[in-house]
């Protein structure tokens, strides 16, 4: 479903990526860690085109994303095309980023509607569903500022849902809820993993990675250091440097 090939980004003269290389398979949830200003946001902003990769090759469900190759040269796409792409991948950020001027069901069906033209009725039904499936069903009237970071968050993935995305990416989605409302959050992200949505999460929740990841990508300064299953990246990791993480955030 995504794959980074020799994927690198510089902001200015920092060089962010230094030639990432992953395959996240469908189906799969791929956690990325590391310390802050290991590349991981970045890397996930890249696979959406928030963030022009310069360098490398990175594909969603076998398609160029943000570009199209000729030869050995990429074009940027037209921004129209992008956006109909992106519309594909759904993403969830650390901040919520919900209209505070709309409901929490009218933020859920504004993207259907402008973007994949779906009636409102249909927007308002699917909407509705999605809000129930991440127990918000009795607050789709209420506003962001009525809601508590967990609830807003919920409303998020909700929205993300609603797009009917392939793939979904969550950018640390629980690291500005306080401690009581993580649960809620990672208990919706469980579920969609049970479900067999393909996503990858930027995450420090060490028992949401150790439980519901097939696969745990640790990067430090741009690339990555190593990866694995779960059990093996955890109890038995290779590298001195990933030990070493381990070591404070277990």
């Amino acid at each position: 479903m995504v794959k980074a090939e020799a994927v690198c980004k510089r902001f200015g003269r920092l060089e962010v990526l230094k030639g990432i290389t992953l395959d996240v398979q469908p189906g799969e949830v791929m956690c990325l860690l590391g310390p802050s200003g290991s590349g991981k946001s970045t890397f996930l902003r890249c696979i959406n085109h928030l963030e022009k990769i310069d360098a490398g090759r990175l594909r969603v469900d076998g398609e160029l994303v943000g570009y199209r190759e000729e030869g050995d040269k990429l074009y940027e796409l037209h921004e129209a095309d992008i956006i109909r792409k992106r519309a594909e991948i759904g993403m969830v950020f650390q901040r919520f980023n919900l209209f505070p001027h709309m409901s929490a069901l009218e933020n859920v069906i504004e993207a259907p509607m402008l973007v994949k033209r779906m009636s409102k009725s249909q927007a308002i039904e699917r909407g509705t569903d999605l809000l129930e499936r991440v127990g918000l069903g009795d607050r789709t009237r209420s506003y962001p500022s009525q809601l508590s970071g967990g609830q807003q968050q919920r409303v998020a993935i909700a929205r993300a849902l609603a797009m009917e995305p392939k793939l979904m990416l969550f950018d640390e989605p629980t690291s500005a809820l306080d401690p009581e409302l993580v649960g809620d959050v990672l208990d919706v992200m469980r579920q969609l993993a049970a479900a067999g949505m393909t996503m990858v999460v930027v995450t420090h929740e060490i028992g949401f990675a150790r439980g519901a990841a097939d696969a745990v990508v640790f990067m430090d300064e741009g690339v990555v250091v190593e990866s694995g299953p779960p059990a093996e990246l955890f109890d038995n990791p290779r590298h001195e440097r990933t030990r070493s993480f381990l070591s404070k955030v277990l």
